[in-house]
């Protein structure tokens, strides 16, 4: 199947195919667009009032009788509150980069956190049609696309980015994000509002002071956040803009406390949204005033939803559905989330949703959930919870976290919203994981979902161009035979020790990968069969192999292969791969020290230089001493 932005007539003809688009649909766009030169538009504005890092259950409508946030409340009388709102991700910037796209971000190569991939060639960030279309856009000030910033995107983008800036008459999208919810806000104890007493402490979570001042710390954070988005409302108000704007008050992820951003648990996920249409585009409406809507809502949706409210067409390349408008979709009975790099640690996961049932699927079992993120550790409730895990002072509930994981999880949102009941294994449960299964399935072949070529390798496949380019085709990214081969491996009743040796010899190093990742699940399965794929350059598959070589028991073998994989010449992304490998390995030889120190003296920054923080902390660990 050809890539959707390889054909010519859409990518070089994009422009002159909208406008007559324009046309066909609403007339002459200008004259449409510009209304009757009295300052009121013939189409809505249209503004997003964007939150970062909250869950649904900080915010009032949700169920928290402690949550503080009359602006959301008020906008929800007048508006539409939707229950089943789901982020992409759990994080920002893989999250963004699914919101200014309309795609999911494994789609796109864009789902390792700030990987900053090419966008292919053609595409181009939503915003970018409304400006065709005769918008004023423009944002403050987060950008944050995990790629750059597409030409043509903005009219105004920077702290000082408002409607206000446009011609008279003008309609406008703007962007308002709020960073005062942000994890950042929990790096530093403040004077507490809200009781601590008072806050309901996750299951998942040991109840102690730090924790509980955590929560507390967060929902005044949130309610922060709330009253500055009740500043640009006034402003809004101010310029006699009410009647004419639709406001769209979201977060972009889940979180924020530990387990809930980065995780694709509830709390992670689960997200706030509330619409509010004004009286004159009512019409536009999936719904009255006051209502509460209940369809199942992802992140990819709102970019055609705000294209179809604005009357202009809604690319076919968008994954997701318009909420309202003339081109409002049906809604779905899934939807999906990822779960791939966050910062320094490496992870493979996969959600799906009902609304009600949540069933997750994870590619590295053998990695614990809460692997040290050294961001993630700033926080005291996160410090705290590590530190009793040390101590042996958790509950089954709360230490189940720092070990591998099961290859498959399914909760009961609705009885287990903190999701620590697993009812995967449940034979009651059997039918709703059966169909969870193969709607994931489906999900990730129909979107191309490139996440199952470790980062190394896909950047080495796509040689420094769009992923979603290179790996649309099945002959050169098998992934159906990837996921097939995963699922008898971790979930399914096993392969014989010839099949796997078939798939260590297999022309494709994306299964090459894969069968050394889980050498130790194959019985029959030893060092000696690893020999082809451990000699040669250093790539992931060797890594792979290596690591495997320890967990069996080689480690004459295995320490050299890891070792070589921190060569300075090396890529950061494969250095990362084999740190993260060490990581899992503990304790270390010592001999190794020096070129780890060497890695780790490299500049950290945010967002920057993720080998050298997993250096850093591989540091700090214990050190097998001796030959």
């Amino acid at each position: 199947m050809q890539s959707p932005f390889s054909r010519s007539p859409v990518v070089r003809m994009g422009a002159m195919w909208l406008w007559l688009c324009l046309a066909l649909i609403v007339g002459d766009p200008c004259a449409r667009l510009m209304g009757s030169g009295t300052g009121v538009t013939a189409r809505p504005n249209i503004l997003w009032l964007v939150t970062e890092d909250n869950s649904a259950s900080f915010v009032g409508g949700y169920g928290n009788p402690l949550a503080r946030t009359p602006v959301f409340d008020a906008l929800a009388r007048e508006g539409i509150l939707y229950e089943r709102a789901y982020s992409t991700s759990a994080v920002c910037a893989p999250t963004r980069a699914s919101l200014i796209t309309g795609m999911y971000a494994p789609s796109l190569g864009t789902q390792h956190m700030r990987s900053r991939v090419p966008m292919p060639a053609g595409l181009a960030y939503f915003p970018s049609y409304l400006r065709t279309a005769g918008y004023f856009t423009s944002n403050r000030s987060k950008t944050d696309y995990n790629a750059e910033v597409l030409p043509g995107t903005w009219d105004r983008n920077g702290a000082d980015a408002h409607w206000r800036q446009r011609q008279p008459g003008q309609p406008f999208f703007s962007i308002f994000n709020f960073t005062a919810s942000h994890e950042s806000s929990l790096h530093r104890r403040l004077p507490l509002k809200t009781d601590p007493a008072r806050v309901r402490v996750p299951a998942y979570l040991p109840d102690t002071a730090e924790v509980r001042a955590d929560l507390a710390q967060y929902l005044d954070r949130v309610t922060e956040a709330d009253r500055l988005i009740g500043e640009v409302l006034a402003q809004l108000e101010a310029d006699g803009l009410t009647g004419d704007t639709i406001v769209f008050y979201y977060s972009d992820h889940g979180g924020v406390l530990p387990r809930s951003k980065r995780f694709l648990y509830e709390n992670g996920t689960h997200v706030p949204l509330v619409i509010r249409f004004p009286t004159k585009f009512q019409h536009l409406a999936p719904g009255t005033p006051g209502s509460r809507n209940r369809e199942l809502v992802n992140w990819v949706d709102l970019a055609p939803t705000v294209l179809s409210l604005a009357e202009v067409p809604v690319p076919l390349h968008f994954q997701g559905r318009a909420l309202a408008g003339a081109q409002r979709g049906v809604a779905p009975e899934h939807t999906f989330q990822f779960r791939d790099r966050m910062d320094e640690r490496i992870d493979l996961s996969r959600a799906v949703t009902d609304g009600r049932w949540r069933y997750i699927r994870h590619y590295r079992p053998e990695l614990p959930t809460m692997q040290h993120v050294e961001y993630l550790w700033k926080m005291a409730s996160m410090q705290d919870w590590a530190r009793l895990q040390g101590e042996g002072k958790l509950n089954a509930v709360q230490s189940a976290g720092f070990g591998p994981k099961a290859a498959e999880e399914l909760f009961d949102c609705e009885s287990d919203p903190d999701n620590v009941r697993n009812l995967a294994a449940d034979p009651a449960g059997r039918p709703v994981l059966d169909r969870m299964r193969m709607e994931l399935r489906v999900h990730l072949l129909r979107t191309r979902d490139t996440g199952f070529l470790p980062e190394p390798m896909l950047r080495e496949m796509s040689a420094g161009g769009s992923p979603r380019e290179v790996l649309e085709e099945e002959s050169v990214y098998p992934l159906e035979r990837v996921l097939q081969m995963l699922d008898r491996l971790q979930v399914g009743a096993g392969v014989n020790v010839e099949e796997w040796r078939g798939w260590l010899s297999d022309r494709h190093p994306a299964i090459r990968y894969w069968a050394a990742m889980n050498a130790e699940r194959v019985p029959g399965a030893g060092v000696s069969d690893l020999e082809t794929v451990l000699s040669g350059e250093t790539d992931s598959v060797r890594l792979a192999a290596g690591w495997a070589c320890l967990r069996m028991g080689q480690a004459k073998v295995g320490w050299p292969v890891l070792e070589a994989g921190l060569g300075a010449e090396l890529s950061a992304e494969l250095r990362l791969e084999a740190l993260n490998h060490l990581t899992m390995l503990e304790p270390i030889p010592v001999g190794m020290r020096p070129v780890i120190e060497g890695v780790a003296s490299g500049q950290v920054k945010q967002g920057e230089d993720y080998p050298a923080r997993a250096a850093q902390y591989l540091l700090g660990r214990e050190w097998l001493k001796g030959p």
